[in-house]
């Protein structure tokens, strides 16, 4: 299979693909050298419209496929994924800026195990029934939704897509895909994989385009029944007010501002390598990084000399050398906003203690968008700095002194994603837990992740929740048959 050919992307509509009806295109650019190295249609309602058409060809005999005929088809798909891992990584890196290093160690293979899970999972997807002694048995259908809108950001560009698509397919949809713009190229190259693996015509369609033009026609268009989401909570909540009101299902998986609470009793060498890992993976720009570090305070002074002494080990790099720790950020606009981010925490008196800079990468990278790893400290817990979300290379540090204290400041967030805490004391660290505002806690580890659990947030991180059962409950619609005895 070819997947190095993405200078000109298509639309995957019906089985085909196709160049946008209004004959408009978004330059495609490379983050880590500021260069266009492609185009991606900028598609609109119309698209929306053929692409929906397609789907209710598809809809009446892939929502009655066995689902064992449904696990062949996305099961290959993981094999496929896994064929092409190196094409695949090399994509996303090019595309997004992240280092080809977590391309190929992460995004890429969990694309694969997407696809590989829910294949098996709806094998193994039941129901229940109610006998109502010797009046009547109720049994529980659950049918698929119908056509399906799934939209994906863009800094787990194939990771996130697939881990919304897989479970529609495999609960019996059919789905109009939106990969965001910014990072549209793996996508693109999965509709490839799709195609080959034997995927009904129709049954997956990919549009690429901008939120005005191509999101929107998606969660406004009738015949769309549900809407599942990760983004901004600014655009969950305009998803929001247009869906709610069709009485359209939403699953919408917002923005964090996630506390990693670290006690004196912790694990210290597991804490120090798991921090620099949670604050900075992907260049800060995961939803789960913990951006909000707040520690006991008898062991502040040491904790931040070693943190600080670790994270100038992270290099700032071309992402497609081995060496790079860190690449770059993934757009001129977000470069922007992170570095007004910084600007903005010296305005309300917080003290840099690393970082707060661009960097430029010598060689081919030279007009890339990167941004130093950035500590700060002496900020108040209300300010700007530690509400909003900067998803970047930047965390701030904070003290507590007790175990109130601590969670009074993980929670004064609007946000409640995921958190971390660190301590060996199992009652403490359940007892915070239990009182923690979030979706999500890890204690002692951070993004171990089981794909049969629960995952959302609550306050503004969002509304539902996806994997496991709670995916497949999302995408089909429960249905209670009562049979009289």
């Amino acid at each position: 299979m070819n997947l190095t050919n993405f200078e000109h992307i298509q639309n995957y509509i019906g089985g085909e693909f196709k160049d946008p009806i209004s004959k408009q295109y978004i330059d495609n650019i490379n983050p880590a050298t500021g260069s266009i190295f492609g185009q991606i249609p900028n598609s609109n309602s119309e698209d929306v419209a053929d692409a929906v058409k397609a789907a209710q060809n598809a809809f009446p005999s892939w929502s009655v496929s066995t689902p064992e005929t449904r696990f062949k088809i996305l099961n290959r798909i993981a094999e496929l994924i896994d064929e092409n891992l190196d094409a695949l990584a090399l994509a996303e890196t090019t595309d997004n800026g992240k280092t080809l290093t977590l391309s190929t160690r992460v995004d890429i293979p969990r694309a694969s195990s997407n696809f590989r899970f829910f294949a098996t999972g709806i094998m193994h997807f039941s129901t229940e029934s109610h006998v109502m002694e010797d009046k009547a048995i109720n049994y529980t259908m659950r049918q698929p939704v119908g056509i399906v809108g799934c939209i994906s950001p863009w800094n787990l560009p194939l990771y996130l897509f697939t881990w919304k698509i897989a479970p529609a397919l495999a609960a019996g949809n059919c789905v109009i895909a939106k990969p965001s713009e910014v990072t549209p190229l793996t996508s693109f190259l999965l509709a490839k994989i799709c195609k080959e693996a034997g995927l009904p015509d129709g049954v997956l369609n990919i549009i690429h385009g901008d939120g005005p033009n191509c999101g929107s026609a998606i969660v406004a268009h009738p015949q769309i029944k549900a809407i599942s989401f990760t983004g901004s909570t600014r655009a969950g909540q305009h998803i929001a007010s247009v869906a709610a009101p069709m009485f359209k299902k939403l699953s919408l998986e917002l923005g964090g501002k996630n506390p990693n609470i670290i006690f004196a009793d912790c694990d210290w060498e597991k804490m120090m390598k798991t921090t620099v890992q949670s604050s900075f993976a992907n260049q800060g720009q995961i939803c789960l990084c913990g951006s909000r570090i707040i520690v006991e305070k008898s062991i502040y002074e040491r904790f931040k000399t070693e943190f600080i002494e670790q994270v100038k080990k992270l290099t700032v790099g071309d992402p497609i050398e081995m060496s790079s720790k860190q690449g770059a950020v993934v757009s001129k606009v977000h470069f922007e906003k992170i570095l007004n981010c910084i600007e903005l925490a010296k305005q309300e008196g917080g003290k840099i203690l690393l970082g707060g800079n661009s960097v430029k990468v010598e060689g081919r990278c030279i007009n890339g968008y990167f941004v130093e790893p950035t500590i700060i400290e002496g900020l108040s817990s209300n300010c700007r700095t530690n509400m909003e979300e900067i998803f970047g290379p930047v965390v701030t540090l904070q003290t507590f002194e007790t175990e109130e204290e601590a969670l009074a400041l993980a929670n004064c967030s609007d946000y409640g994603l995921a958190s971390t805490v660190w301590t060996q004391n199992i009652s403490k660290a359940n007892r915070v837990a239990m009182q923690i505002n979030a979706g999500i806690v890890w204690i002692n580890c951070w993004l171990l992740r089981d794909l049969r659990t629960p995952f959302g947030g609550v306050k503004n991180s969002g509304v539902g929740r996806e994997g496991g059962w709670d995916a497949l409950r999302f995408f089909t619609e429960p249905k209670n048959v009562c049979v009289e005895i």
